[in-house]
């Protein structure tokens, strides 16, 4: 049943940091910071601000974020496909604490809210495992993608030909563990970070973060994060995305030296995560972003903890 016009239902999106490390465009950890995306179906006579699920143009109810409407939109176009659902309009506000282009999954969950939205409001019944599937065609990727809407450290897996999205083991992380984040004022869209990426990578190089990565799924897995000291060195794209970020690779050196386990790139930048255990969390956020004052650079921090759940209705 798909319920009538004026209904609304609002969906609660995790952020997440993404790669872990050398986990590149594969692991993804969503944290206690969140978005609350509101859906609701309107008429599309409704003050030009009606979205559909096609190439009409799409207007957030609260912000006229180009960016947002253009992925509400292909969201929409994407669930109602999937879903064989005939294009309705919509309105969507997207209100919360993810903030825009700094690696912490913001677009995430733009996308996934409008289309779990989207999903609750039509009765489609569209299964999360559809949803990571959806978002991740969306995204391009599944790390985000899985971390965003199923909660937990995430190990995604694609097709490696089509790119399709084809499953997630993911793991619980204890409050335990804490999540420091510093995050430089400066915005760093992933589309722009992906540009410097180099189309061909040393043999060894591959070879050096292959086991980095396996090694942190390990140390996630076994719940062992005292093993994750110094475990996530990276040789495919923090060598060429860190130096564009000024204070980044210092911050992740000096929260490391506070007594953090590891540290590393939170998806494309510009924030830093490193991980902790949390009676020493504040030291180690003071001395990221002394790391980043050094540099000349205004950052802000926060220490956080695994959010487990991933999206649910509000």
């Amino acid at each position: 049943m798909t319920a009538p016009a004026g209904s609304a239902v609002t969906v609660r999106v995790p952020g997440s940091t993404s790669n872990c490390g050398a986990g590149f465009d594969s692991l993804g950890l969503a944290v206690q910071l969140y978005n609350e995306v509101t859906v609701a179906w309107t008429r599309a006579a409704q003050g030009g601000r009606a979205i559909r699920g096609g190439p009409a143009r799409a207007v957030p109810a609260a912000a006229a974020d180009a960016r947002a409407s253009a992925m509400a939109a292909s969201a929409a176009a994407a669930f109602f496909r999937a879903a064989g659902r005939k294009p309705r309009s919509f309105r969507f506000h997207v209100a919360g604490d993810v903030p825009v282009a700094r690696g912490l999954g913001s677009s995430v969950t733009v996308i996934a809210g409008v289309i779990a939205g989207l999903n609750a409001l039509s009765g489609a019944g569209l299964s999360r495992h559809d949803i990571v599937g959806l978002v991740t065609a969306e995204e391009g990727h599944p790390d985000n993608a899985s971390a965003g809407v199923l909660g937990g450290f995430c190990v995604a897996r694609c097709e490696p030909r089509s790119g399709k999205y084809l499953d997630t083991v993911r793991f619980a992380v204890p409050d335990r563990v804490a999540l420091v984040v510093a995050s430089p004022e400066a915005e760093l869209l992933t589309r722009a970070s992906r540009g410097v990426l180099p189309r061909v990578l040393p043999y060894f190089d591959a070879v050096r973060s292959i086991n980095s990565a396996a090694y942190v799924v390990a140390a996630f897995a076994a719940e062992d994060y005292e093993r994750l000291r110094h475990a996530g060195g990276d040789f495919m794209h923090e060598p060429y995305r860190l130096p564009r970020i000024r204070g980044a690779a210092p911050a992740i050196a000096a929260g490391v030296a506070a007594g953090a386990h590891t540290g590393w790139l939170s998806g494309s930048g510009s924030s830093v995560l490193c991980v902790a255990e949390r009676p020493g969390a504040a030291a180690v956020a003071a001395a990221m972003l002394q790391a980043f004052a050094a540099a000349g650079v205004k950052a802000s921090a926060r220490v956080l903890a695994a959010d487990n759940y991933g999206l649910r209705l509000a």
